[in-house]
């Protein structure tokens, strides 16, 4: 699947907002408003979980070669996964839900 086809608005099944496509190059795969995400992956990108449960943040990470991370695990199955905090388009990540991830 390419990117362009990935990135993709929707509206987050945890706080009802609607989400637009991220306009910095990547792909949005998580809410920016509550940072929570759906497990729908087994491997990056892929799409082929069965899952869908409900991917929780539960904190920030920094990684020296993707920068800061949010760390989600699945409220359905444990499954952690990490995902980039978005920044630098057009719906950022909301800051003030990051911070409070770091204390």
């Amino acid at each position: 699947m390419s990117r362009k086809i990935e990135n993709t608005g929707f509206t987050c099944i945890h706080c009802g907002k609607t989400v637009v496509a991220l306009t910095n190059g990547s792909y949005r795969n998580h809410c920016p408003f509550c940072l929570y995400s759906l497990h729908v992956d087994e491997s990056v990108g892929d799409r082929q979980s069965g899952c869908l449960g409900q991917m929780k943040p539960t904190k920030i990470e920094l990684s020296s070669k993707k920068g800061y991370q949010i760390v989600h695990v699945c409220q359905s199955c444990n499954a952690v996964r990490k995902n980039k905090v978005a920044e630098n388009t057009e719906m950022p990540d909301d800051f003030d839900v990051i911070i409070r991830l770091l204390g």
